[in-house]
């Protein structure tokens, strides 16, 4: 069975992520084949739109496949992860810049590099069961494939807050955050995917949505907007407060790498300076290239995938350990590897 399916189907080009049993997790050969689909598709006159949808009931894709990242950086081969990040952040940026309607249908789990192939979309449909978070900073990374830059658009400081916890987020907090567009039932998307294909007129989509369920995040919005605004990671800690939100937060913000927090912090705030796709993934990679060789990376495998202990011992003990510095040495430049993402347009 293959892990992909690629194929136009009357006016739209459509991928399928074909991996229900790995909740649909993006392999490197599917990043290249979902790019190479791109490329040839933005140019030709056959394809009006591109629809990516994902098959079983639990996941569009609940990331990428890093079992392979994983077993080469612990043998101390840092090459391949290095390269499968660099060609997927090529291909995040070039769909960015899709010049053409891109169409996601994301049901159940939408997470790490799911959302890479998703919400940077130019329609983004959720349902009942959607369920969109970056919960990187869990396994030792930070929110990558653009991911940033969907954080630093976030209402307020809800970046900061929703990257450095991983919090998961229904349809309408979804939307709320700025990383889909549309509510619509799923018992509708076979139908309107298929006036999609037959039109190739994306004004079915806004024709078949419904209100977007409440965004239960809006009314804390406040108390983000103010505990978020600190200028580090300590601060942020130093500003909780007693309450059952805030103790939720930090417990969220405990869990994960320390380092990663307290980067995700300062890469959100650099990308909201920039809003730009492509500042936003070459400081992404500044991070994953040292994640394994440097930072909490294959640790945070280890307890979360390999060994699913839920135990990490991250390289800094606590939060506050973490320094500036340490910060600043995760995300100097690459001189000599910097992202090159090519052409992305």
């Amino acid at each position: 069975m293959a892990d992909i399916i690629i194929r136009i189907s009357g006016r739209a080009g459509r991928i399928t992520l074909n991996r229900p049993d790995t909740l649909n997790a993006l392999t490197y050969d599917m990043v290249l084949k979902i790019e190479t689909a791109l490329r040839d598709w933005a140019h030709d006159p056959a394809v009006d739109l591109v629809i990516i949808d994902a098959a079983g009931a639990r996941a569009f894709c609940a990331g990428g496949d890093i079992q392979h990242m994983y077993d080469t950086a612990r043998a101390g081969d840092f090459a391949y992860g290095r390269k499968f990040w660099a060609d997927e952040y090529r291909l995040n940026a070039f769909l960015f810049n899709f010049p053409k309607p891109y169409v996601a249908f994301m049901q159940g789990f939408t997470m790490g590099g799911g959302v890479g192939v998703s919400c940077h979309g130019s329609h983004r449909i959720l349902c009942e069961t959607s369920q969109i978070a970056m919960p990187e900073c869990g396994i030792g990374l930070i929110p990558d494939v653009g991911g940033s830059l969907l954080l630093a658009r976030a209402p307020g400081r809800l970046g900061e807050y929703l990257g450095c916890t991983g919090t998961r987020m229904d349809a309408g907090n979804a939307i709320y955050a700025g990383f889909a567009d549309y509510f619509i039932p799923q018992a509708q998307w076979n139908t309107l995917m298929q006036g999609l294909e037959s039109t190739g007129n994306v004004a079915l989509i806004d024709q078949a949505a419904q209100p977007a369920p409440p965004a239960s995040l809006a009314q804390h919005q406040a108390w983000v907007d103010t505990i978020f605004t600190a200028s580090s990671i300590r601060d942020v800690l130093n500003g909780l407060d007693d309450t059952d939100f805030a103790q939720k937060t930090e417990a969220a913000l405990r869990r994960n790498s320390p380092i990663s927090v307290a980067a995700t912090l300062d890469i959100v705030r650099r990308v909201r300076g920039m809003d730009s796709i492509a500042f936003a993934l070459q400081t992404e990679y500044r991070f994953t290239y040292r994640a394994a060789s440097e930072g909490d990376f294959i640790e945070g495998i280890r307890a979360a995938v390999i060994d699913k202990d839920r135990n990490p011992k991250w390289q800094h003990a606590r939060l506050e350990d973490v320094s500036g510095m340490d910060v600043s040495k995760m995300l100097m430049p690459l001189p000599k590897d910097a992202l090159n993402l090519g052409e992305t347009s």
